[in-house]
């Protein structure tokens, strides 16, 4: 099973916004000496506690750190998006690093009204992912009436960022599908893998693929893992009553805040969804998720407040799992 990360760029509280990107390019350099198949990165905008807004900009910088390992974004959210000018973004990426960018494409739209106008996405906007989807297609595949340049030799492996629509867009279209978040958890998730692979209709000799999106991290003990899982799902907790997604903390700070008891029984709950431990437990989860989805491919999606702490569980993740 491939094995590969998801990095949000996620800002921390005491240091510059930027310094988030900078820890980015770091994470993908030592993800590729760790053997990882892909490093991809988010789209977010006017989120305070992520600093990626343009995923070809940051793979640009991150290609040009690296040598072999894969590329690619998770993802560029489509509406927010011209179909010409993302083929083009990734074309001229993957002139620049020819071999080794992907495409990940979702439908996600800005968290609040402002950004939505911001983006001038209007909230009654029809959906045309489907059709957004296929014109990129055409872009890269050269089918479109517009050449999209660069030109290059290799095509550009497209995937789909999909809840329960998205997957049956995938399958029409005979694309790789990737799975996270609170569709992971849905009862009905085997029933649709089972019509995604029964209905998935090839593209030029494509076969279907399933990458899940996790939060993971790897300690030395199960209490370890747990607390590197806090500053993430402290954030998440927060914003439930600020309406602000903000920097992560670190633990020591977290801890002397008062929390309430809903606030306890909310960071317990997030802890419990993230696959944190010691190695043996993350381990005996992830391969029950694997026999849950029939996976192909794991993208490891989780972030801390203490960026050593970080690169331990990378390193430890790889290990168990490359």
């Amino acid at each position: 099973m491939r094995l590969s990360l998801l990095d949000r760029s996620r800002t921390r509280t005491g240091q510059p916004e930027g310094a988030a990107l900078t820890h980015t390019v770091e994470r993908a350099v030592a993800a590729e000496r760790l053997g990882y198949s892909r490093f991809w990165v988010a789209e977010h905008h006017g989120v305070p506690g992520i600093a990626s807004g343009a995923p070809a900009v940051l793979l640009a910088a991150i290609g040009a750190r690296t040598a072999a390992i894969r590329l690619g974004s998770g993802g560029v959210m489509l509406p927010h998006h011209q179909p010409l000018v993302v083929a083009e973004q990734f074309l001229m990426l993957a002139a620049l690093h020819p071999g080794r960018v992907d495409i990940g494409l979702g439908r996600s739209l800005g968290f609040t009204a402002p950004v939505r106008r911001a983006l001038r996405r209007p909230d009654d906007a029809p959906d045309s992912f489907a059709d957004d989807l296929a014109e990129v297609r055409g872009y890269l595949e050269r089918t479109a009436p517009v050449t999209a340049r660069p030109l290059v030799d290799e095509p550009l492996p497209l995937f789909v960022l999909a809840t329960g629509r998205g997957i049956q867009v995938a399958a029409r279209l005979g694309l790789p599908v990737v799975l996270g978040g609170p569709v992971l958890t849905r009862p009905d998730l085997g029933d649709l893998l089972a019509a995604y692979r029964r209905e998935f209709r090839p593209h030029r000799g494509s076969r279907p693929h399933v990458t899940v999106s996790v939060d993971v991290l790897v300690a030395d003990t199960d209490a370890e893992g747990r607390e590197l899982a806090l500053p993430e799902v402290w954030a998440m907790v927060r914003s439930r009553r600020t309406g602000v997604f903000d920097s992560l903390e670190p633990v020591a700070s977290i801890r002397h805040q008062r929390w309430d008891d809903q606030d306890a029984d909310r960071v317990a709950r997030g802890l419990d969804a993230v696959t944190a431990g010691g190695p043996a437990t993350v381990r005996r989860r992830l391969e029950q998720l694997v026999d849950r989805t029939g996976a192909d491919e794991l993208l490891a999606s989780g972030a801390t407040y203490d960026r050593a702490a970080l690169a331990a569980s990378d390193a430890s993740l790889a290990a168990l799992l490359t």
